[in-house]
């Protein structure tokens, strides 16, 4: 399958900050038909490193998909601005994270990351809660 732009919704969910953690995504064509998504436990880690988490595993199955562009949406404010050179990356457990992010996007011919409501990220939430209390699916 080859799609010239896709959409994913990512979000991760961390438990006692750090903790048990989760992410979860979702990865739909220009139409809004959803293509495949993402829900697993990834262990022990922060709320950050789970947002970071679930956008690499994101981008990874879109680039699998063929994807050439993305428009990515997190309601995680601290990974947009970090991603758009807005915010600093200090923590140095982000940083390699962040390096990840930015070699996959390297591959693609374009991307968008914009940060949306909570609200407008509730099936990627849904999937990230749903693996952090029920496990992998």
């Amino acid at each position: 399958m080859t799609a010239d732009r896709l959409i994913i919704n990512a979000d991760g969910a961390s438990r006692h900050n750090p903790g048990p953690a989760a992410i979860g995504a979702t990865i739909k064509d220009e139409r809004g038909r959803l293509l495949t998504s993402i829900s697993k436990r990834i262990g022990r880690a922060t709320n950050n490193q789970a947002e970071y988490q679930a956008l690499i595993a994101a981008l990874e199955k879109a680039i699998e998909l063929g994807a050439r562009q993305v428009d990515i949406r997190l309601d995680s404010e601290l990974v947009v601005k970090q991603m758009k050179g807005r915010y600093r990356v200090k923590n140095a457990a982000l940083r390699p994270l962040y390096l990840k992010v930015g070699q996959l996007l390297s591959q693609l011919e374009g991307f968008t990351i914009s940060s949306v409501p909570r609200e407008q990220n509730t099936e990627a939430d849904r999937l990230a809660n749903k693996a952090l209390t029920r496990g992998s699916s």
